[in-house]
């Protein structure tokens, strides 16, 4: 008998091998990523005190004139510039990237340009 895959029982079981080694601090947060199919979003969070410290994603209303669909590479790396502009003006240059348990490819790389394109530095 074939069972089904499920996929995100898969990237949250990769995420969780992932979260071992990242940690968010305050001088260098984490920078975690999630994509749905529809939207992508974006946090930096210290993971000391379990805050989030800033967020962006293509719900944010900067980006809802700029983008048609945001489930696409390009609305990603708006998504990146924006977080990128929001860490900055926050006093956070330097980060660790979550990917979340995605592939590094197409939106979640676009995302991480785009943050870097910004200024962060990861």
């Amino acid at each position: 008998m074939i069972t089904k895959v499920d996929r995100n029982k898969k990237r949250k079981k990769r995420h969780l091998r992932v979260r071992k080694k990242v940690f968010g601090t305050p001088e260098r947060p984490r920078l975690n990523v999630f994509r749905s199919s529809k939207n992508i979003y974006a946090q930096l969070i210290d993971d000391l005190a379990g805050h989030t410290l800033v967020s962006a994603s293509t719900l944010d209303p900067e980006l809802r004139g700029e983008i048609e669909n945001g489930g696409n590479v390009e609305a990603a790396r708006k998504v990146g510039q924006l977080i990128a502009k929001r860490a900055l003006e926050k006093g956070f240059k330097r980060v660790v990237f979550d990917r979340g348990g995605y592939l590094y490819h197409g939106r979640v790389k676009a995302l991480a340009e785009g943050a870097r394109e910004g200024g962060l530095d990861f």
